[in-house]
């Protein structure tokens, strides 16, 4: 079984922008499918159960490029999503985004992560056209 998924996106635009726009925790809900809002370092994620309010600790360091996500559920288990922007020239960047399986029992476990890497898949192109348009 996976047990992680890495996936990146090209982004014409520098990566100071991106590096702005990504860590910003209220653009997450523009992007990110499972955030139904953010509010300070809380937020509201969907899931299969409906929604759950969590913590939200937002880890950005510039200078690396890196906005790691630490979210805290109300049984205090905790799931992380690790990122990280990459200058590729003035106006160009990647963003790469390292996924792993959620806080859930492992009989659980089968398929989400590969059910969860199509969505972000998705994801990475909404960011995507956010970003390269100013959105």
């Amino acid at each position: 079984m996976k047990s992680h998924d890495v996936q990146s996106i090209d982004l014409q635009v520098s990566k100071a922008q991106a590096f702005a726009f990504i860590r910003d925790p209220q653009q997450l809900p523009r992007w990110a499918q499972a955030f139904a809002s953010v509010t300070g370092k809380h937020a509201v994620l969907r899931t299969p159960n409906g929604e759950v309010p969590i913590d939200l600790d937002v880890r950005a360091a510039q200078e690396q490029g890196t906005v790691d996500w630490i979210m805290t559920f109300p049984d205090r288990s905790v799931a992380s999503a690790f990122s990280r922007v990459v200058e590729l020239g003035p106006e160009r960047c990647a963003f790469s985004f390292v996924l792993t399986p959620p806080p859930v029992p492992l009989e659980q476990l089968e398929g989400a992560l590969e059910q969860q890497s199509k969505i972000l898949a998705e994801e990475l192109q909404t960011l995507k056209h956010l970003v390269e348009h100013h959105a």
